[in-house]
């Protein structure tokens, strides 16, 4: 069996050994969140999406306390969150759990005597970190959903303005006599498969030609009859889920859409052996960016 200290992110892998720092605490400190980085992309997790916003937050909260997490109180993060509400009266629940979920995992780390952090701040500064979030702290998981009940979901018929909207740009576009109306068509139609299909942005994006699907229960859809999604929201540390989104009756308006895309748009961009299913005028795979713009300009 190894050693404990060998764990990744222990203090003797990201802490130089037998260097006297002339500031050593930031030293310390800069370590730790290194060490905890590499934590966490030891299991796995994405680092744009998960770990560079845990380490932002850790090193907000400490510019804010203007301590070293071997000198955290408990204080000190209740006054933080309270600062948080204070300024945003809107400050969502959901976001202050996040916020406490991060930092109650960053003091786990810190005090797990396997990483070896409680031995190094003891020897160098004289105090130990502990856990600064409890049961008296923490925001308690009541109710499944957390969002604001102001927020919900479009009718009918602003769905059905949406799309008006996004065909209109088309004709607008047209009549200036500017560039961009097989883009703005295209647009349009990715907003009506989103909503057909219920697809989130990096699902749409991520769809190639062959992850179309026959339904033989449902001959007359042809090559519509579902999509296979294969970047499917990922749980933390997993990869991306997959699934089959079968075309409901209700929706199967939207099985035109598809095909005039796959036989009469999608060619116009002369994408060539690209597998994506959604394409760009520079023959690349819809971004994420760009399907954002489609639905803020229809809106």
């Amino acid at each position: 069996m190894s050693d404990a200290t060998e764990l990744p992110g222990s203090a003797r892998l990201v802490l130089a050994q037998g260097v006297v720092h002339l500031d050593p605490e930031p030293a310390v400190f800069d370590a730790m969140l290194e060490g905890w980085a590499r934590q966490q992309r030891s299991r796995f997790l994405n680092f744009d999406a998960t770990i560079k916003p845990r380490l932002s937050l850790l090193k907000r909260f400490a510019e804010f306390s203007n301590q070293y997490p071997w000198q955290w109180q408990s204080v000190e993060i209740e006054a933080f969150l309270d600062h948080l509400r204070a300024r945003r009266p809107t400050f969502a629940v959901s976001t202050g759990r996040n916020y406490q979920n991060a930092l109650r995992m960053f003091c786990e780390y810190v005090t797990d005597e396997r990483y070896d952090w409680p031995k190094v701040c003891y020897d160098r500064f004289g105090q130990r970190p502990i856990q600064i979030l409890h049961e008296w702290n923490t925001i308690t998981h009541t109710s499944e959903y957390e969002g604001g009940p102001g927020r919900r979901p479009l009718t009918y018929d602003e769905v059905q303005q949406l799309f008006d909207a996004a065909d209109d740009r088309i004709d607008k576009i047209r009549e200036r006599g500017r560039k961009g109306s097989l883009a703005a068509l295209r647009d349009a139609m990715v907003l009506k498969t989103v909503y057909a299909y219920g697809l989130r942005r990096q699902e749409t994006c991520g769809l190639d030609l062959a992850d179309t699907r026959r339904n033989a229960k449902v001959p007359s859809y042809g090559r519509f009859g579902g999509v296979f999604v294969r970047y499917g929201k990922a749980s933390k540390g997993g990869p991306p889920k997959r699934r089959l989104v079968l075309t409901v009756p209700e929706m199967d308006w939207c099985v035109d859409v598809l095909e005039q895309y796959w036989q009469e748009v999608r060619p116009v961009f002369s994408p060539g052996r690209h597998p994506a299913l959604w394409v760009t005028e520079r023959r690349g795979r819809m971004s994420l960016r760009r399907l954002n713009d489609a639905f803020n300009s229809a809106r």
